[in-house]
């Protein structure tokens, strides 16, 4: 059915040849460990184009390794880039795994080695195709120079994503072929950046390279023009280089991508579906199959456990994110608006408004002694009170997450049912009152409609064909419509334009609209504001926020609020809460590994070996 399959298939029939010659992608192999790992020798791949093929589609297949694991969908190094922001927040049996958030991290700590050596892996292999792609007698020029173009998108990718993390990284631009060739210095952010910008303005003026793939095309999938504007434009964003950026951003528009409108009020919940993944405002995902090792795992980690397949909700929606949706007339939320005298009651006693109608006196005792005030419970009508606190808001809000007594079409055990995210939980996946089932049962969480099939849409646990998006066109408009407010006053109103482009897209009031007077736009630090939440409501979860709050330098703030935020329930209660370690967590640490291999590597400041 999809033309990825095509592609990817391919890595699959050929899996001998997948790692190349790149040593450091085989499983626990040293960084710089030169051993052949494959009966192919990295000459004879460069002597046929169908081999030489392989090699570029070995570059790619390195995202598999954090999307598509299959195994280890949990480890570390695969935990979602969300997770370390404010947006979601992770259940507890597995917060160990994200040590930078904790406050156990140290240059030995698993993550930073990981994540090292997988964006490592992108280079080297994208490096040993550049440098020999140019032998192969039975390909032509253009196809070598797209090639050559695609890993060298992908090499920036790479690089971006370390420049970011660790803050200046040893440059490779050459396949390495010997171990003393393996040894560089760290080289400073400026040099990493100047080196990401030369790979993606080779990208913009190979004339091989095209600026988008329609969908149903067999090359759907693979670097495009318009992917390698939108990373330079996002490095421009990260160098303040705001008009370049806006010029970056509108060369996307250029190259024939746009928002997905087609499914009328529905169009941003009906985005994140199978029949979608190729539309216009795909501009670079992360291509997944119908098959075991090849698919999208989120449906297991964001799922619940009446998602056909039975799932785990791994990851859930902090509350503050929730509550930072607008009115449906563009007022920022309030609970004492919904439940006055909210804001003032402890924690516990809060727990009134969330429970279930037509308690029993045993559970009302229950709900007593654990602090409810029980004085506010409503024997009817206790449900229908709270909802009204999430239904006249954003609509992104229940089409991206499930809030409490919102319904939810899941498929246990086969068969598909409409549940109820009721608490406490008194259900049956196969009969009334088809509560939503979820690991963590006794508490009550948010859970993601994002990444989440339906129904009967994905019968399976482990093969779920859903493309990751990297970078989608909505994306590209916020990234504008920041540049254009940052660039000066003079370019606001087409900042403006450009979110109500996507507020209209999710059925959202726009903003200066007259009739609401929140809406309206009072200068560059409230426009300022306003787009960075509407990052937030439009992308959350989908794997950018971490590094927008890293880039705005809001992310200790935002993620640990003074060692106060964590895993909470709906009301506030904290099951955890994150600690932060140092201002050191600014850069990761280079690994102590790398540090103990190569002695020309300096760490970065506050992080002992």
């Amino acid at each position: 059915m999809k033309n990825k399959i095509k592609i990817f298939r391919k890595l699959v029939r050929c899996a001998s040849i997948a790692l190349l010659s790149f040593s450091m992608a085989g499983c626990g192999a040293d960084f710089l460990d030169t051993t052949p790992t494959n009966n192919i020798s990295g000459s004879s791949i460069w002597t046929k184009a169908t081999l030489a093929e392989q090699a570029v589609i070995g570059v790619y297949n390195v995202f598999l390794d954090q999307y598509c694991p299959n195994s280890g969908i949990l480890d570390s190094h695969r935990i979602p880039w969300d997770a370390y922001s404010s947006v979601m927040d992770t259940d507890k049996n597995w917060i160990k795994r994200m040590p930078n958030c904790t406050g156990a991290a140290t240059p030995s700590s698993g993550l930073f080695s990981d994540i090292y050596k997988r964006f490592y892996t992108f280079i080297y292999r994208a490096n040993d195709v550049i440098d020999n792609i140019g032998q192969v007698p039975d390909m032509s020029t253009g196809e070598k120079q797209r090639a050559i173009a695609e890993c060298k998108f992908l090499r920036a990718f790479a690089y971006m994503r370390l420049n970011i993390l660790y803050k200046g990284v040893p440059l490779y631009m050459n396949a390495i072929t010997s171990p003393e060739n393996g040894n560089k210095a760290r080289s400073s952010e400026a040099d990493v950046w100047a080196a990401i910008l030369q790979d993606l303005t080779d990208c913009v003026n190979e004339p091989n390279l095209p600026g988008k793939y329609n969908s149903g095309d067999s090359n759907y999938g693979r670097v495009t023009k318009g992917a390698a504007y939108a990373l330079r434009g996002q490095v421009y964003m990260w160098q303040k280089n705001w008009e370049a950026a806006v010029d970056d951003f509108n060369s996307v528009a250029d190259c024939g991508f746009g928002l997905y409108t087609k499914a009328g009020a529905t169009s941003y919940k009906q985005l994140l579906k199978i029949a979608n993944e190729q539309c216009e405002e795909m501009i670079f995902s992360v291509q997944c199959i119908k098959q075991y090792g090849y698919s999208n795992t989120r449906n297991i980690t964001y799922g619940n456990r009446c998602t056909a397949g039975s799932m785990w909700n791994n990851y859930l929606p902090n509350p503050h994110f929730v509550e930072s949706f607008e009115t449906a007339t563009g007022e920022k939320f309030n609970w004492d608006n919904y439940l006055p005298g909210y804001s003032a009651m402890k924690e516990k006693e809060r727990v009134v408004f969330f429970l279930r109608d037509g308690l029993s006196a045993a559970e009302k005792e229950r709900m007593t002694a654990y602090g409810a005030d029980m004085s506010k419970y409503l024997d009817s009508g206790n449900e229908a009170r709270i909802k009204k606190a999430y239904e006249s808001r954003d609509p992104r809000l229940q089409m991206a997450v499930i809030t409490p007594y919102a319904q939810y079409n899941g498929a246990s055990s086969g068969i598909a049912h409409t549940y109820t995210l009721r608490w406490p939980y008194r259900g049956s996946d196969s009969a009334e009152p088809f509560d939503i089932r979820t690991d963590t049962n006794d508490k009550f969480y948010y859970l993601w409609r994002k990444f989440v099939p339906e129904g009967l849409e994905q019968t399976e646990r482990d093969t779920y064909g859903l493309d990751i998006p990297l970078i989608r066109y909505a994306e590209v408009l916020l990234l504008k419509a920041e540049a254009l407010n940052e660039w000066g006053s003079t370019h606001e109103s087409e900042a403006i334009r450009c979110v109500n482009e996507v507020r209209r897209r999710a059925g959202h009031v726009e903003l200066n609209n007259a009739t609401y007077p929140a809406t309206k736009v009072n200068g560059q630090s409230d426009l300022r504001e306003r787009i960075w939440n509407e990052y937030y409501w439009e992308i959350g979860g989908e794997d950018s926020m971490y590094f927008h709050e890293l880039r705005w330098g809001t992310w200790k703030d935002k993620k640990f609020d003074n060692n106060r935020n964590g895993l909470m329930q709906m009301w506030g209660e904290t099951t955890y809460t994150w600690y932060w370690l140092g201002d050191q967590c600014w850069s990761w640490p280079i690994p102590a590994k790398e540090m103990e291999m190569n002695s020309n590597l300096e760490q970065n400041e506050g992080w002992i070996n």
